[in-house]
């Protein structure tokens, strides 16, 4: 009788047997960081700045304080992203340093708020100027109204853009990295022209000399529906508060450089790259930012009227709609800037998508794996990435377009972070006492000097934004302590089931 082998037991599901593949290298995680960071806000927050703290020098204090507190933060993080590289970061840098509820709390906030919410602002962003070419697209064309809830075609285009990147990511890595490569490499080199050109063609004596006149001359000039409800002199102690409220917009355009940081179990010799993308990535950005605002300052006016018809008359302060970086352009290009600079921020806002949907998913990933979020969402598909916690992802940040304004989610998600960027670096201190003979291929530079200043400035501006912000502020702060029942109910339940 002749003897036939048995037969082989069914193959485990696709999604439990597949693993990440390290398939990014440094200039891949550059990528992600700088294309992560460059979406729409360089191009529209400075005219809010502007307001705020209603002086040129002022301006560009802003953007410099935001750039030394993201190049200190990066240069913060890159010991952490060394000690611990895989997927998930600052989930799970916060879960080493403090414990499991610290580190679901960041990333119950990461799904609610900070993630999601900046991939929908950076989608509503989208939609926003690809109404500039195609009007059709327009938050006030309504399609349908539900609940009382108006859905726009805007709307509809913002979520269909979440779809679209949610799906070519679920595809596998590749797909993505190659996505974000292009995008950041075109946008950056578009970003870098219109600096050059704002300093050789748009440079003009009156802009100049009406913003020497006020260059260090404090004021903040409050809104109401539109118009100017007054403007107040600072002096002392409003001037350092006026810059910290100025601050949410400068550090939302130049949030989300971490999220290298989830998918490090993705980056080839991760303790090397990580760090490195980290550094490079933010530097290049944040001198890029600063360039901009003083290529906006020798090209416009700060002060201006928002009754104007003339760029020049509306300046910084009143560009139309915010968009200081159509107001510069115009004065390069004439007519046509409206169209080239909508061209230019639905590129980058669209790759600035793809950087958040790719990384994002990935610390829902790691949560799942230690039994903190949905257990579906802890496996990869058969390309190996996490398809289920990249449609979860999707959905969610589609929820939020419907939520709020640009400006509404821009403010939520700033203060939220602003909690976990202090509790981050000052895991940096724990984890040297706790776990002094552990491998760090990277040491925080400066430390322990450089990492405390991050840490008092950084809570400073949290503080301030509760005062001056507190209409959005204290929500952000709500929903990160709502996690905290969550993560003790869903503790019982998980031991009741065991």
């Amino acid at each position: 009788m002749s003897q036939h082998p048995a037969p082989s037991s069914p193959a485990p599901a696709m999604s439990e047997v597949h693993e990440f593949k390290r398939e990014m290298s440094l200039f891949d995680a550059m990528m992600i960081v700088m294309g992560a960071m460059i979406g729409s806000g360089i191009f529209i927050v400075s005219a809010d700045i502007a307001r705020t703290v209603g002086s040129p020098g002022l301006l560009l204090l802003v953007w410099l304080v935001t750039g030394i507190l993201t190049v200190i933060g990066a240069l913060s993080y890159g010991e952490l992203a060394g000690m611990m590289p895989h997927a998930g970061g600052l989930y799970v840098y916060l879960r080493e340093a403090y414990n499991p509820l610290i580190g679901f709390l960041y990333g119950w906030t990461t799904f609610l708020v900070i993630q999601t919410g900046t991939i929908a602002a950076v989608a509503v962003a989208f939609a926003k100027f690809t109404g500039l070419i195609i009007p059709w697209f327009n938050e006030h064309n309504i399609l349908v109204t539900v609940l009382g809830l108006k859905i726009s075609t805007a709307h509809v285009l913002a979520i269909d853009s979440i779809a679209v990147l949610t799906y070519l990511n679920m595809r596998g890595l590749r797909t993505g990295k190659t996505i974000q490569g292009i995008f950041t490499v075109t946008k950056t080199a578009v970003l870098s022209g219109l600096i050059l050109l704002g300093f050789v063609v748009g440079a003009n004596a009156a802009a100049i000399k009406a913003n020497l006149a006020v260059f260090w001359k404090a004021s903040w000039t409050h809104m109401a529906n539109g118009q100017t409800a007054s403007v107040q002199s600072l002096s002392g102690l409003m001037v350092l508060a006026a810059i910290g409220a100025a601050m949410v917009g400068s550090l939302f355009a130049s949030d989300e450089w971490y999220t290298v940081t989830y998918i490090a179990g993705e980056v080839k010799n991760p303790k090397r790259n990580i760090p490195l993308s980290l550094v490079l990535g933010a530097g290049v950005v944040i001198l890029l930012y600063f360039l901009a605002n003083v290529a906006y300052v020798v090209t416009l006016p700060v002060h201006g009227s928002p009754g104007a018809a003339a760029v020049m008359g509306r300046g910084i302060q009143f560009a139309a709609a915010d968009r200081v970086g159509t107001a510069a352009a115009s004065v390069i290009f004439g007519a046509p800037a409206a169209i080239i600079m909508a061209a230019l921020i639905m590129i980058s806002t669209f790759g600035c998508n793809n950087g958040l949907i790719l990384s994002g998913a990935r610390v829902y990933y790691a949560m799942a794996k230690d039994g903190l979020f949905f257990k579906a969402t802890g496996k990869l598909n058969r390309k190996s990435v996490p398809g289920t916690a990249l449609v979860v992802q999707g959905i969610w940040a589609s929820l939020l377009c419907l939520s709020g304004t640009y400006s509404d989610l821009l403010d939520y998600v700033v203060f939220a972070v602003l909690i976990f960027f202090v509790l981050v670096v000052s895991g940096i201190f724990i984890l040297r006492k706790k776990k002094p003979d552990a491998e760090r291929p990277y040491r925080a530079w400066g430390y322990p000097v450089v990492p405390a200043l991050y840490i008092v400035v950084a809570a400073a501006i949290a503080v301030d934004l509760l005062v001056f912000k507190a209409k959005y502020t204290f929500p952000g702060l709500i929903i990160v302590l709502l996690g905290i029942p969550v993560f003790f109910l869903r503790k019982r339940i998980a031991k009741r089931l065991s």
